[in-house]
Parts: C-alpha cells; structure tokens; sequence
C-alpha cells in the first residue's frame, strides 16, 4: 500500500490549500484540515463528525484511520484522518460559501482521477514516491 501527500483542493480566491494523505484509492484529511476547510472550529467539526457517526450510517472503521504523528515538542501522537465520505458529509452541516465550492469539487474529481494517478493544473500525472 502506498502512501503519497499532494495539494487536493485550492481554493478559488486561492485562500485554502489542503495538502492531503492519499493511500490507495482515497485521501484522508485531519479535523484540523477540516476545521481550515469549512473556516470553522476543530470543536465544530468534531460535533459534527460525531453527528454523522450517528444519523449518517457511516462507520468508523471504512472511513477513519490513524495515523502516528509528532508535534513541534517532539511528542508523538496518533491523528485520526477522514476520508472524503466524512468530510461531505460534515460539509452538508456546515453552512459556508467555501463547503458549496469544495462539494462541487469533491463529487467528482477524487473518484475519477486517484485510483489512475492525479490531476495537476488540468493534466493527468503519475504518483512519484
């Protein structure tokens, strides 16, 4: 299984840039990504998880990972990432211009274009490890 990290999503007014985990055929965010995304809090966002955890049908263990992380003290961490599914689905919680912008985006390239590789400024490309 490999693991890469590319810019997933720029913003129109070019504000947000996420870089993203993708391994395999997905891309897992953090909550504080999310949190940049929407423009909203990382306690916002993780009540709104937990609401899709319970009204949404999702389950944790197809759509949450961990990840071991170390922050700038040194101290290492696991970081629960979500994939897209999480995030839409927070993002029809969130009421925000810029959720309207990413929904859009979201639906429709990440499931067409990572399982072949990526797309960069329009052109299909490779991962490079």
């Amino acid at each position: 299984m490999t693991t890469d990290s590319i810019v997933l999503f720029e913003s129109e007014d070019g504000e947000i840039g996420l870089r993203v985990e993708v391994d395999s055929d997905t891309v897992w965010l953090t909550q504080a990504q999310m949190a940049s995304l929407f423009s909203t809090t990382k306690q916002n966002v993780s009540l709104r998880i937990n609401n899709c955890f319970k009204k949404d049908g999702l389950q944790q263990g197809a759509v949450v990972k961990e990840s071991p992380t170390t922050a700038d003290d040194g101290k290492r961490y696991k970081t629960k990432n979500r994939n897209p599914d999480v995030v839409i689905s927070v993002g029809y919680r969130v009421k925000s211009q810029r959720i309207v912008e990413f929904r859009r985006w979201a639906t429709g390239v990440p499931k067409e274009y990572i399982p072949q590789g990526r797309v960069e400024n329009g052109k299909e490309e490779s991962f490079t490890s």
